[in-house]
């Protein structure tokens, strides 16, 4: 209970000082709005491009390109924004596991904020060949949580490495390349109007992703938060 009583404050916390300041919030909407409308004014300069047999393809994959980089974008600041002092001070009143469980639930909130905002924004720009949008709409948010618990965990480690960028990169990458490949395979299902209980099984391992990745902060973030 005070586990939950911890994470709870910590996570009041981190969404009033969004409300207050905006600034994940504005900066990652306004990449999502202005790379749409780069990218819509690119498939205009492409006549008949839309009643190609590759437009789906492309459209599906586009969007994921950039619900990944903003969920990047979003999240690597988790723990980079946080001080030395304020490090110190949240070490005195609170749990690792409650500072790790509270920053992944709210990325986890932002992202899929975004990732829904996103999802109207591109519809409104593109044509939509979406078969099963119920569907897809549940791949969205379940592809924000999956980015939002594995980009939490390695920005954690990042900043304790000395902030360095490029380590968050190379961490990230063994994990987001397979959710990457699930998340377009049934999200392509979804276009396409394919049943649903065929997807079940990658929705499945999607959640399986979500528990290993949360298991294994709740582990490892105490010990980097003793360094």
């Amino acid at each position: 209970m005070e586990l939950l009583r911890q994470t709870g404050y910590l996570l009041k916390k981190e969404i009033l000082l969004e409300w207050r300041s905006k600034y994940a919030f504005n900066g990652v909407l306004l990449y999502i709005v202005s790379t749409v409308f780069v990218c819509y004014i690119a498939f205009n300069l492409t006549p008949g491009f839309e009643k190609s047999q590759g437009y789906a393809v492309v459209w599906n994959v586009l969007f994921w390109i950039i619900i990944l980089f903003a969920s990047v974008n979003a999240i690597a600041k988790s723990f980079l924004q946080e001080n030395r002092s304020r490090l110190l001070y949240y070490y005195t009143i609170a749990s690792p596991q409650a500072i790790i469980l509270s920053k992944t639930i709210y990325n986890t909130l932002l992202m899929s904020l975004l990732s829904v905002l996103a999802l109207v924004v591109y519809m409104l720009f593109f044509n939509n060949t979406v078969g099963d949008g119920w569907w897809y709409f549940l791949v969205v948010l379940a592809g924000s949580i999956t980015f939002s618990t594995v980009f939490t965990m390695v920005s954690a480690i990042a900043a304790k490495a000395g902030n360095n960028g490029t380590l968050m990169a190379i961490l990230s990458f063994p994990v987001i390349i397979p959710v990457i490949m699930l998340l377009v395979k049934i999200s392509k299902s979804a276009m396409d109007g394919v049943e649903r209980s065929l997807t079940y099984g990658n929705f499945a391992v999607l959640g399986a992703i979500n528990v290993i990745v949360i298991a294994i902060s709740l582990i490892l973030f105490p010990f980097l938060w003793r360094d």
